[in-house]
């Protein structure tokens, strides 16, 4: 029996989403396609139909996770106009340490994209470059467009790595795991021009 385009769509985003909250919880590499198949309520040929490989499916849900994460961060702020404080409150939380599977994608991930395929590298860049942006724009006039980009590369990789060294100790010690997370925040608030 065939299914309907509308169906094969239903199908495939059911495993992306799946397969990018797997990935955020376990790793890539710790997740295997009959887990995702199954936990997108399809069977293990129905992601091969979709994705000639795992690593096309992890390229495209990495891409889909750091999306919408992306998305939901412009929304941040008064208006949805989010300033670098919004960011940085929203990244360095402690519920994005802790929630891993409905966190950031790129910190859920950074660790291992490099030993991935060059696709799944490229959806983690398109991603960072896209928050960089963001975060670019956030620093306002005081910088030059060179100096505004460092801030911003600094900032965002600081973010990304904070997240990454809170989520490691917060288990052995939960006092340094929200120490690291005030002492970054305020440290790249600083970086980007805060006044606090």
């Amino acid at each position: 029996m065939r299914i309907t385009k509308e169906k094969a769509a239903e199908n495939r985003l059911a495993l992306v989403q799946a397969a990018a909250r797997l990935f955020r919880e376990r790793g890539i590499d710790g997740v295997g396609v009959a887990e995702i198949s199954k936990a997108a309520g399809l069977t293990h040929g129905a992601l091969y139909a979709h994705f000639p490989t795992k690593e096309a499916l992890a390229a495209e849900a990495l891409a889909y996770g750091i999306g919408r994460g992306n998305a939901f961060m412009k929304t941040l702020g008064e208006n949805g106009n989010p300033g670098l404080g919004d960011y940085l409150d929203y990244y360095m939380s402690a519920q994005q340490r802790d929630n891993i599977a409905a966190s950031c994608s790129m910190g859920a991930s950074a660790s291992e994209i490099g030993r991935q395929d060059s696709n799944t590298s490229a959806s983690f860049m398109d991603g960072y470059i896209e928050l960089v942006a963001a975060v670019q724009a956030t620093l306002g006039e005081s910088h030059s467009t060179a100096t505004a980009r460092q801030r911003a590369l600094a900032i965002v990789t600081g973010m990304i790595g904070c997240v990454a060294v809170a989520r490691a100790t917060a288990k052995a010690d939960p006092e340094l795991s929200d120490e690291i997370l005030a002492a970054m925040r305020s440290i790249l608030g600083e970086m980007g021009g805060e006044r606090r």
